[in-house]
């Protein structure tokens, strides 16, 4: 983490899980972000408590409402990360919010389906349009011409369940509209690595690892092998030392290449 050296940061589901490890480890820094944004759906529910309490020792968390989903929320989450951060820009973007159905093959919905592309993939696709000018603020801005994290980036969390070449997942299971929208995902990762390039802007794909959370799983007859704090202290560190070579990557936890 010693090479990774943000002013500015902000997480989509901050409130619990990866997202909230995410900013419990940066305030663990040597030198903890200006200002982390951490995004949530409902800032002052029962699910945002751990957060909130974060919040009120450390005057550097801004809790953001934002619900990806939603077009209008993304606009206006953007508009009040501009107002804090003023004339400055923000240094990373951490896509991390998203859902998760189960669905078999057999019986997959519409629903599901639109759901999680909606979330997982069309939402990060508007998060990365609302916060551009923010992110190019801070790329223009900043000294040299290579990429990197502490310069400007998009960080997708991605998984290794939109892999289509490793498909290992189906051993514990059918999610059909998650992996589908995680495939999707990948690519429009590597799109915006192409496209926002001439920004000065990184973008990545990330698989934390199957991760003790909500989501994860932490029941039944497989418990995921990785604390939360093992995997965002691996990515922090991938994250601290990724450059231009690997804009558009699709890494994991350990900075190892996950195959498409």
């Amino acid at each position: 983490m010693a090479g990774l050296h943000v002013r500015s940061v902000l997480v989509t589901g901050a409130n619990r899980g990866i997202g909230l490890g995410f900013v419990q480890n940066f305030l663990k820094m040597p030198n903890p972000p200006q200002w982390i944004f951490a995004g949530c759906r409902d800032p002052k529910g029962q699910r945002a408590q751990e957060l909130q309490n974060l919040a009120s020792k450390h005057p550097n968390i801004i809790i953001i409402p934002l619900e990806v989903s939603d077009p209008a929320s993304i606009k206006a989450a953007a508009a009040k990360v501009g107002e804090h951060l003023g004339d400055s820009g923000l240094n990373l973007l951490i896509n991390n919010a998203g859902i998760l159905k189960p669905g078999l093959l057999d019986n997959e919905t519409t629903e599901n389906m639109i759901q999680a592309f909606t979330n997982n993939t069309v939402g990060l696709l508007l998060m990365g349009q609302a916060f551009l000018p923010l992110l190019k603020k801070t790329a223009q801005g900043s000294p040299g011409s290579g990429l990197s994290c502490s310069k400007a980036a998009i960080v997708n969390m991605s998984s290794i369940t939109g892999s289509m070449e490793d498909m290992y997942v189906l051993e514990f299971g059918q999610v059909v509209s998650y992996c589908c929208s995680k495939a999707a995902l990948n690519m429009l990762s590597k799109c915006q690595s192409l496209g926002y390039k001439e920004h000065g802007i990184l973008c990545i794909a990330l698989h934390p690892g199957w991760v003790q959370t909500d989501m994860g799983g932490g029941g039944g007859s497989f418990k995921p092998p990785l604390t939360v704090d093992d995997s965002v202290q691996g990515m922090l560190k991938v994250l601290s030392s990724i450059s231009e070579k690997e804009t558009g990557a699709f890494l994991d936890w350990e900075g190892k290449v996950v195959p498409w």
